[in-house]
């Protein structure tokens, strides 16, 4: 059920717990003591509501999603704030370092006294700084990293200690790999595509790719012709390239967010290899990514939330990308684009929003128990799509749960693809396609 007024909660849900049905009973031990000289906050003393927000701001993603969170707090300020209480956010640059993040984390946590954290982007990131901010209690709402070593690492491996941590996009990457198989279904379908190859950053978001994708295709038919994790410091392609041309796959399912894969984009076109470029490709999001790759990244395809905005995913995704274009627009820094993380943090602001509004109350401190009662009661109608999470006695507790089409495919991975002439379109599932994808030009 939509919640076209932003004002839903659910109370019959499998696994999920009423407002009010749990009581904080103070069991956070030595974090509670720590979190006690974290002053008052977000409980109605005129303080205001502080949002820190965690991005490598050197990088497009974070720098969008920076905006993306600035654009949410004027929005809401300007329609009475949360709580009647004005917002801000306070911004943290993470780098891509995770020695950087826990110092900033902590900043922002014990410094600047923030009710809330949004962001980070790297898993590895997310990874090393979650136990820091579980003994402190603040709600943390991950919008950047894919990995499901995230939740299996926390809310997953100890609830009681980690229910201040969410996830709210995009799906984490096991179901990545499960929404691959319906896209290499559509491939097949519409191109005759049915050997494919497989390639991935040696990252942590990628490991369930590399667990799970090749044998997912497999059980749908398919041939799976090469499988290979490139070392993220990679930048000669040559043999890469050789070695997928002899094993001849129809489509390379490939997935870097750590590689900046241009060369390898230019190779394909100058060799007029005879395989399509599919996957998630992070690089690739950067609005203007036609233009430095020259091009070369024309008929490639990579999956984001939001799809660029291509298309009206909910009836909030355009009118975001509108609001977004206007509050950056002599903003020389800022993408054009608010980019996956940028929906992603967006969302979770305002679905922040809408649980400590039902909670009554944004004093974690006080009343944890009260806010993660109502985020799981959540069936928030986000820009990028239909957010929920997953309860505590499923397998990715307080993880957006994906969302499923008639056929049982995943449908809330949508996928684009640069077109000649610097245009893009969503191509994957169905229900939000804009174009028919198309294969190289020289394929067939």
């Amino acid at each position: 059920m939509d919640n076209d007024d932003n004002n839903t909660l659910r109370s019959d849900r499998t696994g999920k717990m009423s407002v009010g049905r749990r009581r904080f009973i103070g069991a956070a031990g030595a974090g509670a003591v720590a979190t006690t000289l974290a002053g008052c906050i977000g409980s109605g003393d005129d303080e205001g509501v502080t949002i820190g927000h965690l991005a490598p701001l050197e990088n497009t993603q974070g720098i969008g999603s920076e905006r993306s969170a600035e654009l949410a707090a004027e929005e809401i300020n300007e329609d009475g704030g949360i709580r009647d209480e004005d917002i801000e956010v306070v911004s943290a640059n993470t780098r891509s370092d995770p020695s950087t993040a826990q110092d900033e984390a902590s900043r922002l946590i014990n410094q600047e006294n923030v009710d809330l954290l949004v962001g980070t982007f790297s898993s590895e990131v997310s990874l090393n700084i979650m136990d820091m901010i579980a003994e402190n209690d603040v709600p943390y709402i991950v919008t950047g990293s894919a990995s499901p070593a995230i939740i299996e690492n926390s809310t997953g491996s100890d609830y009681e200690a980690n229910k201040n941590i969410f996830r709210s996009g995009p799906i984490n990457s096991y179901f990545q790999a499960e929404a691959m198989g319906g896209y290499a279904d559509y491939l097949s379908d519409h191109h005759g595509w049915n050997s494919f190859a497989y390639l991935a950053d040696d990252a942590a978001w990628t490991d369930p790719f590399t667990n799970n994708l090749p044998g997912e295709l497999e059980s749908r038919g398919y041939d799976v012709v090469y499988e290979s994790e490139l070392s993220t410091g990679i930048d000669d392609f040559s043999t890469v390239m050789d070695d997928l041309e002899s094993e001849e796959p129809d489509a390379v399912f490939r997935f870097f967010a750590h590689i900046i894969a241009t060369d390898m984009l230019a190779s394909w076109h100058q060799r007029q290899a005879e395989f399509g470029i599919e996957g998630i490709h992070v690089a690739s999001m950067t609005p203007d990514f036609y233009e430095l790759s020259e091009g070369a990244a024309t008929f490639e395809t990579t999956s984001q939330s939001g799809a660029a905005g291509t298309t009206d995913i909910t009836e909030k995704t355009l009118d975001f990308v509108d609001a977004y274009q206007s509050f950056t627009e002599d903003d020389g820094d800022a993408p054009d684009l608010p980019m996956y993380m940028g929906f992603n943090t967006y969302d979770a602001i305002y679905l922040y929003r809408e649980a400590v509004e039902e909670a009554g109350t944004a004093d974690y401190e006080s009343d944890l128990d009260a806010i993660v009662d109502a985020m799981l009661g959540l069936e928030y109608t986000g820009t990028a799509g239909e957010i929920s999470f997953y309860g505590e006695g499923d397998d990715y507790p307080h993880d957006v749960q994906e969302e499923r089409g008639e056929n049982d495919e995943i449908t809330n991975f949508p996928i684009t693809q640069w077109r000649p002439e610097d245009g893009l379109e969503c191509v994957y599932p169905e229900q939000y396609r804009t174009a028919d994808h198309i294969q190289p030009e020289w394929m067939g």
